[in-house]
């Protein structure tokens, strides 16, 4: 099985990217051993801010195309947000348009789990509320989700020590299992 990771935010020192490659290693070392994960980096696939005239002028993007293939490429997909004013980062947000702009079904009923981590107490509930109402019409199967709250309480040097937290994750990623 081959999972595909990505953190919805462009910072490279994301909490949710720790938690998307924490989440990862659980995956491929205790829920499918032997299976292999590939985490993306949003910041691999930065775009022109996505309007249609800027589509009419120039086509799709180059990077759309690659992170469709890499969906394609995957038997399931685990995603974590970054809340960005109650939503989706802009960098994820102009990746997602201009991806759907190829075909909507974006995650092409890939099985998912969603994910959002912050700091606060609500650990990027908003966002992730978001993307559940949004991924049946972009082609996830979401098998789970979970928001985990005050981040830097439950997470130590990129690993869960929250024993509640780390037993939902992993509840979380067991619905990807056959």
């Amino acid at each position: 099985m081959k999972l595909l990771g990505l953190a919805a935010s462009n910072s490279r020192r994301s909490i949710n990217g720790q938690l998307i490659a924490h989440a990862a290693d659980i995956f491929t070392t205790e829920i499918e051993p032997g299976a292999s994960a590939e985490i993306l980096d949003l910041n691999d696939y930065e775009m022109p801010i996505y309007s249609i005239d800027r589509q009419n002028e120039g086509g799709i993007p180059a990077p759309a195309q690659r992170f469709r293939d890499r969906i394609a490429a995957a038997d399931a997909v685990i995603l974590s947000f970054a809340e960005h004013n109650g939503t989706y980062s802009v960098a994820y947000k102009n990746l997602f348009d201009w991806a759907s702009r190829i075909d909507r079904n974006i995650y092409q009923d890939r099985p998912a789990v969603l994910f959002s981590t912050s700091p606060g107490g609500r650990g990027g509930a908003g966002v992730l509320d978001v993307a559940l109402r949004a991924a049946p019409r972009f082609g996830m199967d979401v098998r789970a989700h979970l928001a985990v709250p005050s981040f830097n309480d439950v997470f130590t040097d990129g690993k869960c020590v929250d024993p509640e937290t780390s037993r939902a994750i992993r509840a979380a990623l067991q619905s990807l299992r056959g």
